[in-house]
């Protein structure tokens, strides 16, 4: 198992940028797929973004404002936030991917989540 620490949530103005931090520990970090997922109040859970060692991957609605990337020297992985919206207030979730039987968007995928960082963009 590995564990996950997010970090760098806070509130902005839309329009505003912030940059998520998730370090993980207790794994080989270069091995694994990693994602971003959101949840906003009464809302399904939802991908924001991927990346496993080479590809990134993005929801239709942050394509553009957001960038993933990770550090493997680090065992960490970013989310950089541009752009931001009232709509992207959500609780920001890091995810390690343990499943390969189905679609990266999908959080069955995962085995492995953070406690959340909350995003909350005013407008």
């Amino acid at each position: 198992q590995v564990q996950l620490v997010e970090s760098g949530g806070g509130s902005v103005q839309a329009g505003g940028s912030l940059r998520l931090s998730c370090a993980a520990s207790g794994r080989i970090f270069s091995g694994y797929d990693m994602a971003w997922f959101r949840q906003g109040p009464g809302k399904e859970r939802e991908l924001v973004a991927a990346i496993d060692n080479s590809r990134t991957y993005y929801g239709d609605s942050v394509k553009g404002r957001f960038t993933i990337s990770r550090d493997n020297s680090k065992s960490t992985v970013y989310l950089q936030m541009n752009s931001l919206k009232p709509e992207d207030t959500a609780l920001y979730l890091c995810a390690c991917r343990t499943s390969y039987q189905g679609s990266r968007y999908s959080p069955s995928e995962y085995g492995d989540w953070g406690q959340g960082t909350q995003v909350t963009v005013s407008s």
